[in-house]
């Protein structure tokens, strides 16, 4: 049962964001194109060519803070998270559009900064951003400036990616180490004290996803390691697909930062935000192949497989130890530390 009033843990991308979706959201919204995936799938009318193009389309809110973090800043982010759903998708970014709240007195300087960012961004990626909308609130009313982009792709020829397409026996790959950028935004925001080297690992990965995709055409999920980080996405697959995983703890990469932090807060990696990380599921036959590509590719050099997909316990995520051990990875539930927007 839904809680009467909505909580940050609602946001955090966890069970609360799943409970919310599906009773209220889908609830109202549901029809034959409404998608748990990161983008849904469009299908128009025929080309020139006579067949029939699917467009993939995504929309996303950044209301991150702070606004600047060592690796980027809520433009880049913006650009970034929205593109690598369409990519997940298997869909080259072609067109966005974007929203911005901002609270009076925020410096224009600032403003300019991140409309920098999303050019550079926008161009790496190679979209086109060509509409917006601009709001002005009150002091106190935003916390500095909030962004939504929304952009449409064209999905590859022969491609058809989602969550509910996991097989067991397939073979789980991270694009690089993971729970950067949220290990990132907690340092950045100086609650604890403490100090280590790590920057955001925000990056467009349509490049490195495109460069797979025409090689691999048979990859069977790719999805965007965001809120609540890869842990979470595997538990959203698992109950889309109604498999399970089990996963190699010594296998999956963490830079030496981030677990530094983590050992001192007792935080878990798996769980950790990441904005420049894909999941990408593949049949094991692929595998090789698809690592090759990827770490020779923008953003996923540091690809690697942590694991596969399992018959066994269903919805469920097992972690082998490093001492060898095997235990059931939490399903995320409540707020996810640190939030990251």
């Amino acid at each position: 049962m839904l809680q009467d009033t909505v909580t940050l843990a609602h946001g955090a991308g966890g069970k609360q964001t799943s409970e919310l979706i599906e009773k209220v959201f889908k609830a109202h919204f549901e029809n034959p194109l409404f998608t748990p995936d990161d983008a849904a799938v469009l299908q128009i009318g025929p080309g020139a060519d006579g067949q029939l193009p699917r467009l993939a389309m995504s929309t996303d809110g950044f209301i991150v803070s702070p606004s600047f973090f060592p690796g980027g800043n809520i433009g880049k982010l913006s650009i970034c998270g929205t593109v690598n759903d369409l990519a997940c998708m298997g869909a080259q970014p072609l067109y966005m559009t974007c929203a911005f709240v901002i609270e009076e007195g925020f410096p224009m300087s600032k403003l300019e900064e991140i409309a920098a960012a999303m050019e550079k961004t926008a161009a790496e990626a190679g979209v086109c951003i060509v509409a917006g909308d601009t709001k002005v609130a009150g002091r106190g009313q935003v916390d500095g400036v909030f962004i939504t982009t929304t952009a449409v792709g064209r999905i590859m020829d022969g491609v058809t990616t989602g969550g509910a397409l996991a097989k067991p026996g397939d073979s789980v790959i991270v694009t690089g180490d993971i729970g950067r950028h949220g290990c990132t935004i907690l340092l950045a925001r100086d609650d604890y004290g403490i100090e280590a080297d790590v920057t955001s690992d925000c990056a467009p990965l349509w490049n490195a996803v495109r460069n797979v995709l025409t090689e691999v055409p048979g990859v069977h999920v790719i999805r965007d390691a965001t809120r609540g980080g890869v842990g979470t996405v595997l538990y959203e697959i698992a109950g889309q697909s109604n498999v399970g995983f089990a996963l190699d703890a010594e296998n999956i990469p963490v830079d030496p930062g981030v677990r530094g932090v983590c050992g001192m807060l007792g935080l878990e990696p798996l769980y950790l935000a990441c904005e420049g990380r894909l999941v990408i599921i593949t049949p094991p036959e692929t595998r090789d192949k698809v690592l090759d590509i990827l770490r020779n590719s923008p953003h996923t050099e540091g690809a690697a497989c942590i694991g596969t997909v399992t018959e066994d316990h269903p919805g469920r995520v097992v972690l082998q130890t490093e001492i060898g051990a095997q235990t059931i990875l939490p399903q995320p539930g409540n707020e996810l530390l640190p939030r990251i927007c």
